[in-house]
């Protein structure tokens, strides 16, 4: 190729990207504004604690020492549908992001034609193939490289990015929901074992006093109005047993639904072992990295991303999109025409597409795409809120939990003592069995509400791990 054929290479380039500049400025004149409304919530204005947190282990869950149930938290992430769910959804955000990637290089296609056409008579064929029937084929390589010059795809890309990260980050967040969900009902089975102990043991005290109220009766000590009330207590802590069997069910269907099992698998989970006082390294207050802790958090600013790369691709579909157009292969008239050097073809050169008039249509995917920034930030904001609050309620219901039970356990020993002194003023004669009927109603409502609480305040403990973010590390989604 000599320089005379360069240089008239490089001005028809030239030329035709020409009328590029002035068509810019011309579109970027005419983006019309698109400040969103919503700006996200201030940090500082949440009056968050200075003082550091204690790091939490990923797998916390094993503070409570229980082989079993690391087991089922391990089956659960393994195995339940949600979580499938939320990889999924990483897989297609993958997707995505490949896509627009794809979308910002060279494309080379084949394409291939061959017809069996009558050409007309009076077009542009020339004798002798005018009016004649023939093969009329084409094989041809065609490239096309969009160049991006205003940076359109280059935001489209990094949108993607942001949704890949965010569905990632929601995965984590679902593992831990999970994982949280598979402690708690856990925690309710071994509450419900507790209820049913302390059932068990209160049905075979007042067997024993139904048997000594008959005792009684047989040697003219007592009476029937004895031997009902003995019966009606009796009554009453077999039902309290009924209630916390069918509590202990209905719990280990929860667990296996978690684990995505079946009718089977409450068969294979036995008796709890959970050191419910375990002490997790949980702050007294709401710590200021609360933020920088949770998933879910991430994944809301993450989307903030992807949203405000969305606004930048509408805002960019204003410029003219710049595309290297390039072919290359064979075109004839007949079959054997088609493999003839002389019916190569080839050509290259920019194609330029600029938006005109489109009834408004830009205009609106810029509105529609600042709405979904606005959107975003709204759920973020809402999420960091909301987080906080979890996390204050949290530890504000740990502290008032430690003192409940703390009373609780000074009701239940006033209620046996006065048990205690009661049945020595019954067995010397000098009161009726039917003045214990309330007291042990009272006792046995107590040591339930003292069951309830140890494990209510394990559950506390729980949830202010999960509101803590559960040992969650940013850095194994984004490595």
């Amino acid at each position: 190729m000599t320089s005379e054929t360069m240089t008239a290479g490089t001005i028809s380039m030239r030329s035709a990207l020409a009328p590029l500049t002035v068509a810019a400025m011309l579109a970027g004149c005419a983006i019309p504004a698109s400040k969103g409304i919503v700006e996200p919530v201030s940090t500082t204005a949440l009056g968050l604690s200075t003082d550091a947190a204690p790091v939490i282990a990923a797998d916390w869950w094993r503070g409570f020492g229980d082989r079993q149930l690391d087991r089922l938290v391990s089956d659960a992430v393994a195995g339940n549908p949600s979580l499938d769910a939320a990889l999924a959804r990483v897989s297609q955000a993958q997707a995505v992001l490949s896509t627009n990637r794809a979308e910002n290089g060279p494309n080379v296609t084949l394409d291939a034609q061959e017809q069996y056409a009558r050409l007309s008579g009076r077009y542009t064929i020339p004798p002798p193939f005018a009016g004649s029937t023939r093969f009329v084929g084409t094989v041809a390589a065609n490239l096309s490289w969009n160049l991006d010059l205003f940076g359109r795809q280059k935001a489209a890309i990094a949108g993607a990015r942001a949704s890949v990260r965010a569905a990632a980050l929601d995965v984590a967040a679902a593992r831990l929901a999970l994982s949280g969900a598979v402690v708690q009902t856990y925690i309710d089975l071994e509450r419900a074992e507790a209820q049913a102990g302390i059932a068990t043991r209160t049905i075979a005290t007042r067997e024993n006093t139904l048997r000594l109220v008959n005792v009684r009766i047989r040697n003219k000590l007592g009476s029937k109005l004895d031997a009902q009330a003995a019966t009606t207590l009796l009554a009453q802590a077999r039902q309290a047993l009924v209630r916390a069997q069918v509590a202990q069910v209905l719990a280990k269907n929860a667990l296996a639904a978690l684990a995505g099992r079946g009718v089977d698998y409450p068969a294979t989970i036995g008796a709890t072992a959970l050191k419910l006082d375990a002490v997790l390294p949980l702050p007294s207050t709401v710590p200021a990295d609360l933020l920088a802790r949770r998933a879910d958090i991430g994944a809301a600013q993450a989307r903030i991303e992807a949203a405000a790369a969305g606004r930048q691709v509408a805002r960019r579909a204003f410029y003219p999109n710049v595309n290297l157009a390039g072919l290359a292969g064979f075109q004839a008239v007949g079959l054997g025409n088609l493999v003839s050097l002389d019916a190569g073809t080839v050509g290259v050169g920019p194609a330029i597409h600029l938006p005109i008039f489109d009834n408004g249509r830009l205009k609106a995917d810029l509105a529609g795409a600042t709405a979904a920034l606005d959107l975003a930030t709204a759920d973020y904001n809402d999420r960091v809120v909301g987080a906080v609050r979890e996390a204050a309620d949290a530890v504000a219901r740990i502290s008032a939990l430690d003192a409940d039970r703390q009373r609780q356990r000074e009701v239940v020993r006033g209620y046996a003592e006065t048990g205690r002194l009661n049945a020595i003023r019954v067995s010397s004669g000098l009161d009726s069995r039917l003045d214990l009927v309330d007291n042990d109603v009272r006792l046995l409502a107590a040591e339930q509400a003292d069951a309830d609480l140890a494990a209510n305040a394990a559950q506390q403990r729980v949830q202010l791990v999960l509101a803590l973010g559960g040992g969650f590390d940013f850095q194994d989604v984004t490595r």
